[in-house]
């Protein structure tokens, strides 16, 4: 029984001790799952920390980018064109981003349009899509965009000028007029970074503009482009461009070179021939004015015109931007496309063609240009007059502008001098020589086109012989023209060609498409519309001439408008005294990184260097002067045949032409930078630039 017992104790001791160790167990286990479990709180809360400081550190590192981003944008230069009234920083800055918001305060279309075109214009390299609120208060959250018109005119502004403000949050654009609105928008836009161009969106751009305020307004009411389409056709959808193109630097006229030997580019529904026939020529490629005759078996497929629906599409396309279209019909010479619809216009009897750049006219460097065929139609043929009353009557109710343009250019006279319709005319109303019949010509013209409610402007030609009574001067052949204008009372555009014909070559012959003449940069900027001791109130402004026997196609035009467009487009809307060369060259350098992005072509010719060669008197060798249009960059050289780098020996003074060199090549650098083309000098070609002894 004891034993029993014992073993009963035995037992009870064992389970009570195994109890005891399971308790153990338990405890320890629970001890090392509670420091495992320690363990990883602590090593979370180290990831909890750590995670928190790379937070604050991202948030820092985007808060200085962005103050960085504000201040470059802050510091950057105002880089405006053309050149305001007036700019005044103020240290601030607006932050566009996906809550800002546009905001009118009345319902006027023209002013819901302008919005529209502003929310567009950021939405493509934004993303935003930048909501248009009407009398909206400026409650709630996000940066706002506001575009009032005034409602007490300010004198100052005119019916184009606006005032700009731009602060903390919000941007404040006022003008009396519409147009004023749509101007100050552009510029809106010259202020946003370079990236606004973009046409996609462009991800993590600060879109910052500076604080600032300009006051401005045009000093001309007339800023125009003329573009010709005959030599030359461009579609509906390029036409569109480059009147998207001129709005942005404030040109506010399309003159529309609707018809030369070319071709006639607009449908006259009365006269249908002149599109079936007259808006077609022979495609050629070469340098125009040089081009074999075609031949009866090539096709005359290359050409077109715009429909009279194209033409009010046009219209109302540039009444959007502000913009009036003057359209020009070249009579009475340039009119090949004309009379190969209607050859009975002619006072020579015969079969027409339209041109299609063969050489049909002789420019001797002494004494007056003629006809190798009889370009123009005939002042002494009733049937011209018919005929002009059909053309204007239809262009006139195309065309809402008060004036409309009748040529009157270079007329090859040499066909009427012997032409016995002529000699009777010039009996019957007392004319004394060709220049008065062209008088005659264009004071009928005058007369059909005032009888459609319009004004007449012509070339500066249709001085010679007298001027008509009501007509507008466009002076190009330099300003004598406008002058002579302007002091018997006529209203005048200067368009001289020595400032403003932009298919001149802009650079060296060496490196630019071919064309008889040069105009510079530099040499554009310094166009003056308003000559010296002439009333001011007859110059209604200035225009920029394209013609296209060059232009063949959209890069090449846009190469040769800009950035000589610009310095016209300065020329006519900012006053005289503001403008400065080395400033604005400048400007030109952060449009054209805007070009860059856009796409958009142009010419860097600014930064080519201009030579100048001579010979030495004494040792009879060939001597080189260069020079830049652009302050800062230096010209590097080479006899050698290679091509120079900035390592190269660097022009300081006069260059004197090695006996044996074949070949001098220069470029120019800023720094480290290259900034004009390579260029090719050969020797021969020098020799031909010495200047000839008077």
């Amino acid at each position: 029984m004891h034993l029993v017992k014992k073993k009963l104790s035995n037992c009870s001791e064992a389970n009570q001790n195994l109890e005891n160790g399971r308790a153990r167990y338990y405890k320890k286990n629970e001890a090392f799952v509670s420091i495992q479990f320690s363990a990883k709180v602590f090593n979370f809360k180290i990831q909890i920390d750590k995670m928190k400081h790379m937070k604050k550190t991202i948030i820092l590192f985007v808060f200085t980018l962005t103050i960085q981003t504000i201040l470059a944008q802050q510091n950057q230069p105002i880089a405006i064109i053309p050149q305001p009234v007036s700019v005044e920083k103020n240290g601030s800055h607006f932050s566009l981003t996906s809550t800002s918001r546009i905001q009118i305060t009345d319902r006027n279309a023209e002013v819901q349009k302008i919005a529209r075109f502003l929310a567009e214009k950021l939405f493509r390299p934004t993303g935003y899509t930048i909501p248009i609120q009407v009398n909206a208060t400026r409650n709630g959250s996000g940066s706002v965009i506001s575009l009032l018109l005034n409602k007490n005119s300010d004198r100052n502004l005119g019916q184009e000028g606006y005032n700009l403000d731009v602060s903390q949050g919000i941007i404040i654009i006022k003008a009396n007029q519409p147009a004023g609105l749509f101007y100050g928008v552009q510029t809106l836009l010259q202020l946003f970074p370079k990236e606004i161009e973009n046409k996609t969106v462009v991800k993590g751009n600060a879109w910052i503009v500076p604080g600032i305020r300009v006051t401005d307004y045009p000093r001309f009411g007339y800023r125009g482009l003329m573009l010709d389409v005959s030599r030359h056709f461009f579609t509906k959808d390029q036409v569109k461009q480059f009147i998207d193109d001129m709005v942005r630097y404030k040109y506010n006229i399309l003159h529309f070179h609707l018809t030369d030997d070319q071709g006639w580019r607009i449908e006259i529904k009365s006269l249908p021939k002149l599109t079936e026939v007259g808006a077609w020529n022979v495609k050629k490629t070469g340098t125009f004015g040089t081009f074999s005759a075609p031949g009866n078996d090539e096709p005359r497929n290359f050409g077109g015109f715009y429909t009279q629906s194209d033409i009010r599409e046009l219209v109302a396309y540039a009444k959007e931007r502000f913009v009036d279209i003057l359209p020009e019909i070249d009579v009475p010479g340039h009119s090949m496309a004309a009379l190969a619809a209607y050859p009975e216009l002619s006072c020579t009897p015969g079969t027409y063609k339209v041109n299609s750049g063969e050489k049909f006219m002789e420019w001797p460097a002494s004494g007056h240009f003629y006809g190798l065929i009889d370009n123009t139609l005939c002042p002494a043929n009733e049937k011209v007059y018919e005929f002009l009353d059909k053309v204007f009557t239809e262009v006139a109710q195309l065309f809402p502008y008060a004036y409309i343009h009748m040529g009157g250019d270079e007329t090859a006279k040499n066909f009427w001098e012997k032409n016995e319709q002529i000699k009777t005319l010039m009996k019957k109303e007392q004319l004394k020589d060709m220049n008065e019949v062209q008088s005659y010509f264009v004071r009928r013209v005058e007369k059909i086109i005032n009888s459609k409610g319009k004004k007449m402007i012509g070339w500066d030609e249709i001085l010679e012989g007298g001027l008509a009574q009501t007509a507008a001067v466009m002076s190009w052949r330099g300003i004598k023209g406008g002058v002579e204008a302007a002091s018997k009372g006529h209203e005048v555009v200067m368009s001289p060609s020595t400032f403003a014909y932009l298919d001149y070559m802009q650079g060296d012959a060496s490196v630019e498409p071919p064309v008889y003449a040069t105009l510079r940069l530099k040499t554009a900027y310094q166009f003056e519309p308003v000559p010296e001791g002439i009333d001011a109130k007859f110059i209604k402004g200035g225009q920029g001439n394209l013609w296209t026997e060059q232009i063949y196609n959209m890069r090449h035009l846009q190469y040769m408008m800009w950035p000589r467009g610009f310095a016209l487009a300065e020329s006519v809307w900012t006053p005289k005294e503001k403008k400065n060369w080395k400033d604005f060259t400048s400007r030109v350098e952060k449009h054209t990184e805007r070009f860059e992005i856009a796409e958009m072509n142009y010419s860097r010719s600014m930064f080519d260097p201009i030579i100048q060669v001579s010979k030495d008197t004494i040792s009879n060798q060939l001597k080189v002067d260069l020079s830049t249009e652009v302050e800062g960059l230096d010209i590097f050289y080479s006899f050698d045949n290679s091509f120079p780098d900035r390592y190269y020996p660097k022009y300081k003074e006069t260059i004197m032409v090695p006996k044996d060199a074949v070949n001098l090549k220069v470029v120019t650098y800023r720094g480290k930078q290259k900034m004009g083309r390579e260029m090719n000098f050969p020797v021969t070609e020098l020799i031909k630039r010495i200047p000839r002894k008077k």
